[in-house]
């Protein structure tokens, strides 16, 4: 048993250098006959050290900080001792020491952590939120680099300082391919980090979650829609290059059934069905959720299906479009847009927007139909697009009031006829 064996920790100082007065503080454990001596990296003056004590004298702020971080050390070394006699692990002055400061063998590192959670999540986790992953590791291992200057951590010195410091390094980075961060895009990094600590936690390899008094600030943005008649002139405007052509086709085609980029791309063939009123269906499903998808065909789009039916590249690949490369669209809608004089910036999600907005609800569809077409697994999804067409409530109402004025008028503009 440990139990009978001697713990002690004091603190002691060294000059700093031979002409100076300050002095550097250390700490020493002893733990039976076995003993480690290491700085605490922290200098004071000789005059305010108070040898007894072994803590700093005085009142000024600096002297309370550094007797604060003393009672803190002292604290920690002992909650390293007593994880090592829970552990039931050989315990030597030096492996206090080890577990203290992270550096002992059982201590997981950050990039374990990341390892361990790309490897085993990537079954439950879809391709492109396993990209966004790798992106956060590869920022993670960025800042490691760029500010500790090591190429890992060990997940216990993970700390609230730790995360504040990852953010602000999000927000002023800025790789040469890319702008930087903007606040949301920093959240979503800060995001999947709290995920992978709290699997920490789980897994036992934390014993707190660093992100504990952290609190992700995501701020509210526009979402980007066409108007009706903005879609419109997309819809008459003729391209003459061909894949200009096909994109701004698949675009208004993603426009009236509210799919997103991969959802269109994984159409085939067999996804075209006659639904229950006889008309025709698409039967597919979200790759984002796997929530199933059944939408009427309105008009339009079932006119730009039958434009490419018969294209003999479809019917060797059994797709029901043909579709670019999302980078290739979205650099395409930009050119687009130009040409149709358009100051928007317009992406493919943007069809899905223009969906759930200018097609559906501005024209009368109860947003609980279109949360189903559009496969949300909570109302509350869709209820962020209803914000977003109150303009078209205030111009339906201002309609109605200028309805009841002319009614008005034509009433007053009516002779009475007396009888006696």
């Amino acid at each position: 048993m440990h139990t009978n064996k001697r713990l002690a920790i004091n603190f002691f100082t060294r000059r700093c250098r031979r002409e100076s007065e300050n002095l550097i503080i250390y700490a020493r454990v002893t733990h039976d006959k076995s003993r480690v001596e290491f700085s605490l990296n922290r200098e004071l003056s000789s005059t305010l050290w108070d040898n007894n004590r072994k803590r700093g004298k005085g009142f000024s702020k600096y002297v309370q900080s550094l007797n604060k971080y003393l009672d803190q050390v002292f604290t920690q070394l002992h909650e390293a001792h007593r994880q090592l006699l829970e552990e039931n692990k050989l315990i030597t002055a030096s492996a206090i020491k080890a577990r203290y400061s992270g550096e002992d063998e059982d201590g997981k590192t950050l990039l374990e952590l990341i390892t361990y959670h790309n490897s085993t999540m990537h079954t439950s986790l879809k391709k492109g939120t396993m990209k966004n992953y790798r992106i956060t590791e590869r920022n993670i291992i960025g800042f490691l680099k760029d500010e500790y200057n090591v190429e890992d951590i060990k997940l216990k010195k993970l700390n609230y300082r730790f995360i504040v410091d990852f953010e602000q390094y999000l927000r002023k980075y800025k790789p040469t391919t890319r702008t930087k961060c903007a606040n949301n895009g920093a959240m979503k990094h800060m995001e999947r980090l709290k995920k992978m600590s709290r699997l920490a936690v789980r897994l036992e390899w934390l014993e707190k979650d660093p992100f504990v008094n952290y609190k992700l600030r995501f701020e509210k943005t526009e979402r980007q829609v066409l108007t009706e008649r903005e879609l419109k002139i997309i819809e008459e405007t003729t391209f003459l290059q061909p894949s200009t052509q096909r994109i701004k086709d698949v675009f208004v085609f993603a426009c009236y059934t509210g799919l997103s980029y991969i959802d269109v791309k994984e159409l085939e063939a067999d996804h075209l069905v006659k639904g229950i009123d006889g008309n025709d269906w698409l039967y597919t499903k979200r790759t984002k959720t796997e929530e199933p998808l059944k939408i009427p065909l309105l008009p339009k789009a079932k006119e730009i299906i039958e434009k490419y039916k018969d294209q003999s590249n479809m019917l060797i690949q059994g797709k029901l479009l043909p579709v670019y490369s999302n980078h290739m669209i979205n650099r395409t809608l930009k050119d687009i847009a130009k040409v149709c004089g358009i100051r928007k910036n317009i992406t493919f999600h943007v069809a899905r927007h223009t969906f759930a907005t200018a097609i559906t609800l501005s024209n009368g569809v109860p947003i609980e139909t279109v949360s189903k077409l559009l496969g949300h697994t909570k109302l509350s999804t869709t209820q962020i697009y209803a914000r977003v067409v109150e303009k078209k409530v205030g111009e339906d109402m201002q309609n109605l009031m200028n309805h009841y004025k002319a009614k008005e008028k034509q009433n007053s503009a009516v002779p009475k006829s007396y009888h006696d």
